[in-house]
């Protein structure tokens, strides 16, 4: 435990700030895009007049295909993500993921301007948006991996400022609505803020590794690496009775606390034996001990994501006029993200239930009961489902307890994950737990389709 009790202090908090910032911008790709949903809608789908009649000429359910097209790439990379990670550095797999984000929502705010077909506006946007969240991923799974070698705390800042990128976005949605430029000009200064996002966010890691506090968890990390790689040659080269050394199997004879950095070698008369710093274990071995976690996290993403934006984003307001116009934004949008932001923050001060609970799993499975309350708000249009909920109000409560729900129970999944292994394993872990949720997201928004056509 000494090598806990050594850690110098976060000064200023600074470590804290910068994996929030994090955070945030891991999620800026998906939640502006969302987001926009109105400005996408407004350039695809356009009316004609047939018997006195407004008639959509053809409809291209943006919302369906931004959330499928953001989510498969997730589930692809996320799994590349979690076995080429040791191949590939750090530095590249953050920081070249941050520029080439930037770079994209670069050329999404230049297409504002440039005039474009319908159809081909549609492919280029889902060319970007696939893209994007493919490197997005990449960025996602690299970061929980990072915030994995830290405690745990941090874990749940990081998630939390995962939380504000969706409010980030709505305001920004907020302030494009209400200003008094014409659509394309706001919809010009909109695209820019992600741009200045990614690019503190990208600031945000270089400056990261120069603070005492994270440098010192990293390079414990790095030593560990080290000393692993040095046991494993001087093992290979030990044979007992025709058997290699028992120190191969992967066996950990470590303390949960991680004392892998301080490797103590004892040479016997056979040569040196390795007492402490095991190998990590294998992917498998990781996985059955973090499941629970991890089908909490895929139920958790599949329920929301099955509804929002896809269904949530059809929901008309009950009072038509100027109003009409902020009511997504706040009621869908703002909502669902202040509220996701404060479940996923209120965790660094509860933990409940606990990890080895057996109501965690029953409360995430319960939260199926949103996805049939959502469908009978006010979703327009409908041809099969009647509307139950037909009144504003009712639906900013629904969308309220879904969200707070939402990021309440997918931040303590991925904050438990990592306790549930030693320290030597928690970047492993960080990893698969990544994988799950980006499945979950891709199971959710596929089985958009078949729900929205329900209704």
């Amino acid at each position: 435990m000494k090598e806990w009790t050594d850690a110098p202090q976060d000064r200023g908090c600074l470590v804290g700030i910068c994996f929030f910032i994090l955070g945030l911008g891991t999620l800026l790709p998906w939640n502006f895009f969302m987001t926009a949903s109105m400005y996408f809608q407004s350039r695809l789908n356009t009316t004609e007049e047939s018997n006195g009649t407004a008639v959509v000429t053809k409809e291209y359910y943006f919302n369906n295909w931004m959330t499928l097209l953001s989510q498969l790439p997730l589930l692809v990379f996320t799994l590349l993500n979690s076995f080429l990670y040791q191949r590939i550095s750090e530095a590249i797999r953050i920081a070249g993921s941050l520029v080439f984000i930037l770079l994209l929502f670069i050329l999404t705010a230049v297409l504002v301007k440039v005039p474009m077909d319908q159809d081909r506006f549609f492919s280029v946007t889902m060319a970007i948006i696939w893209f994007i969240n493919s490197f997005g991923a990449v960025l996602q799974g690299s970061l929980f991996g990072l915030v994995g070698l830290l405690p745990q705390k941090f874990s749940a800042i990081f998630m939390s400022g995962q939380g504000l990128a969706g409010t980030f976005a709505a305001i920004a949605m907020l302030l494009a609505i209400a200003s008094d430029t014409d659509s394309e000009t706001a919809a010009l200064g909109y695209f820019i803020t992600p741009c200045v996002g990614t690019l503190l966010t990208l600031f945000s890691y270089l400056l990261m590794p120069r603070l005492a506090f994270a440098q010192y968890y990293l390079n414990k990390s790095n030593k560990y690496e080290a000393n692993t790689t040095d046991e494993l040659l001087k093992e290979s080269s030990i044979v007992e009775n025709g058997k290699p050394n028992a120190n191969c199997t992967g066996t950990s004879s470590t303390s949960k606390a991680g004392s892998a950095a301080e490797v103590e070698v004892d040479p016997g008369p056979e040569g040196p034996q390795v007492e402490q710093g095991q190998a990590k274990a294998s992917v498998i071995e990781v996985f059955k001990k973090v499941w629970v976690m991890a089908f909490c996290v895929t139920f958790v993403f599949t329920v929301t994501l099955s509804v929002f934006p896809a269904v949530t984003a059809d929901v008309r307001t009950s009072f038509p006029g100027n109003w009409e116009r902020y009511f997504i934004s706040v009621c869908c949008f703002l909502v669902f993200n202040i509220n996701d932001w404060f479940g996923r923050t209120v965790t660094t001060v509860i933990h409940w239930p606990r990890k080895d609970s057996r109501l965690f799993p029953v409360l995430v499975v319960s939260r199926v009961v949103f996805v049939p309350l959502l469908m009978l708000c006010n979703v327009q249009s409908r041809s099969f489902l009647p509307v139950y909920f037909g009144h504003d109000a009712a639906f900013a409560v629904i969308m309220t307890l879904f969200s707070l729900s939402s990021g309440y129970f997918v931040c303590l999944s991925m904050s438990y994950a990592p306790q549930l292994v030693e320290q030597k394993d928690a970047e492993t872990a960080g990893a698969l737990m990544t994988f799950f949720l980006a499945l979950g997201l891709s199971l959710g928004a596929a089985l958009s389709f078949p729900l929205r056509a329900l209704i």
